[in-house]
């Protein structure tokens, strides 16, 4: 149930515009503290992980890493996506309560 809730504010945010997808555009934001939580896929190359994570320790921005990129893309209804910032305050408290509740 977790699962099908994150994914579905995923969506809700996506629609509200209050993502960044894309490896470049969240580091971007990362440095500008413009986010305010960053969604990576387990199924992300080492390299892309260890990078995102760096940057959200050293900027001090929660990262959770979640399933794989096919899912993270059909949430937003795009392709797949290895890498997602949330901009909206609410919307990165509400996705982190759910998603450290399933783990």
């Amino acid at each position: 149930m977790q699962e099908s809730q994150w994914i579905s504010l995923l969506g809700l945010a996506a629609r509200a515009r209050k993502l960044v997808t894309g490896e470049e555009l969240v580091v971007k934001d990362i440095r500008k503290g413009n986010l305010n939580l960053v969604l990576l896929s387990a199924d992300a190359s080492e390299l892309t992980k260890k990078k995102i994570t760096d940057k959200c320790n050293y900027y001090s921005v929660p990262c959770r890493i979640v399933s794989d990129r096919a899912t993270l893309g059909e949430a937003i209804g795009k392709g797949e996506r290895v890498v997602i910032g949330v901009t909206d305050i609410g919307f990165s408290k509400k996705l982190i309560t759910i998603i450290d509740q399933k783990v």
